[in-house]
């Protein structure tokens, strides 16, 4: 025993060796966080694999490679992934733990393929092998990826990547029991179960996946960095057309009514402008200051004001202005009808003669909003013009503009063949990793390739 442990040790010390000598022609800058601590900071080839991986970092950690398992966005990694498949970002981080003997009652951490199996998608019918339609070639063509908002460095909507940490210690060193399936699995808590490797965890070893997002259009600023997920900003795989031009654009956002109605970003920011100009959203008590589908849709209030990020800055800040007056109002305030003002003012009750001391200056009626008057207030009826032709929905053009009309219609009318055995699959549903039930290929439905860490990453779901 004691030879074979010198034998091991000499073995791995000439690989280490092999390792540092070896040129790198292109690197790849990453950390790898074990679960007692300690931090190393790597730079890989991205031809290596993750059996190389280990080779590396394993004598750093006083552990044998086949004793060390590698972690990275809720799954393991197995040893012939290579390291360009992964997604892995400029300084990204990878978790590295030793391989533990579990009893019968803690759950097994599979392997990356095992793991993903057991999502069994796909209904197969008999063997298809006729060639893609022009349709179903600019579908292939497209991938779906989801989209973030950075507030730092980026400053913007970007594309983002889906990331998963342990929900109590926060530690990246977790593998999820199952694929998230939907957006209510990632938003959520206490949607999908794993199992944590971090020793000092209070949970102990069973868990509860936290789902987050990261920017991924800038270098990763360690685990601590995220971005706030734009779920109704969609890649349209669909080809949905838009609820005002009826054109079809890519991305676009899903409103959240019933009837999922569509618009394209460019018609959201139009039609955002004319309501803030008119001072047309709703002031929410749950949601705050908001704007529904402007089919008048009921129950389609946009939750995430971060989807009004899409306005420019001055626009944005308006919008944030007129959500605090609207506040002030809903306090027993009034707005200053004064145009380019309507800021607003908290008086008392009693009081009929307003000035608007730190906006315009004018000096109103509370009861008609017009200049300050002696006697009785003007009957006239005093009306506003209500909608701008800035932004129109014609009712026609609704029933066409439908997120999940589409999906169903797809659903039902479009199968894919297997990319290996060109068995014709049919998706009903769940996740975009399909298996095949004849060759058990694992592979996207999206990319229609070989399902890989990228996939994950960009279009887990949905």
């Amino acid at each position: 025993m004691f030879l074979e442990y010198i034998v091991q040790l000499i073995q791995a010390m000439l690989q280490v060796l092999w390792f540092s000598q070896k040129t790198l022609s292109n690197t790849l800058n990453i950390y790898v966080k074990s679960n007692t601590g300690k931090t190393l900071s790597v730079s890989l080839d991205p031809k290596w694999d993750v059996k190389n991986v280990k080779e590396v970092i394993a004598p750093k950690l006083g552990l044998p490679p086949d004793e060390l398992k590698i972690i990275f966005a809720g799954k393991e990694l197995e040893d012939s992934i290579i390291i360009e498949d992964c997604d892995l970002g400029e300084q990204s981080i990878l978790h590295a733990v030793k391989t533990k003997r579990r009893t019968s009652s803690s759950p097994a951490t599979k392997p990356l393929n095992e793991a993903l199996k057991d999502l069994q998608l796909a209904n197969i019918t008999e063997a298809e092998d006729a060639p893609l339609t022009e349709e179903e070639a600019v579908v292939e063509r497209k991938r779906v990826h989801f989209y973030v908002y950075c507030a730092s460095p980026c400053g913007g909507v970007r594309e983002g990547k889906l990331r998963v940490r342990c929900s109590s210690c926060k530690s990246g060193a977790f593998t999820v029991d199952s694929d998230p399936r939907c957006w209510e699995d990632v938003l959520k808590p206490h949607k999908i179960s794993g199992h944590c490797e971090e020793e000092a965890c209070p949970d102990g070893a069973v868990g509860w996946a936290e789902f987050y997002f990261k920017c991924s259009e800038h270098t990763s600023q360690g685990e601590k960095d995220q971005a706030v997920p734009l779920y109704l900003i969609r890649a349209n795989l669909r080809e949905v057309p838009c609820l005002a031009c009826t054109d079809v654009s890519d991305p676009v956002l899903v409103f959240p009514c019933e009837a999922s109605h569509v618009t394209c970003l460019e018609c959201f920011r139009q039609y955002c402008v004319t309501r803030l100009r008119e001072r047309q959203f709703v002031s929410d008590e749950q949601l705050g200051y908001t704007l529904p589908c402007p089919a008048g849709c009921p129950d389609s209030l946009i939750a995430e004001c971060h989807h009004f990020r899409l306005l420019t800055q001055e626009q944005y800040a308006q919008y944030q202005r007129f959500g605090a007056e609207e506040f002030v109002l809903k306090a027993g305030g009034v707005l200053c009808p004064q145009p380019g003002c309507g800021a607003g003012i908290l008086a008392d009750p009693d009081c009929i003669r307003i000035t608007c001391v730190n906006g315009c200056g004018f000096v109103f009626c509370r009861l008609c909003l017009q200049g300050y008057h002696n006697g009785d207030c003007d009957s006239r009826e005093q009306t506003a013009a209500v909608g701008s032709s800035g932004y129109s929905v014609d009712p026609h053009r609704a029933g066409a503009a439908r997120w999940d009309e589409a999906s169903r219609v797809t659903i039902r009318v479009m199968t894919k063949p297997c990319p290996e055995c060109r068995t014709a699959t049919e998706r009903d549903g769940g996740c975009m990793h399909m298996v095949c039930t004849r060759c058990n290929f694992h592979w996207c439905w999206v990319c229609q390739t070989e399902w890989t860490r990228d996939c994950m990453g960009a279009h887990w779901f949905g």
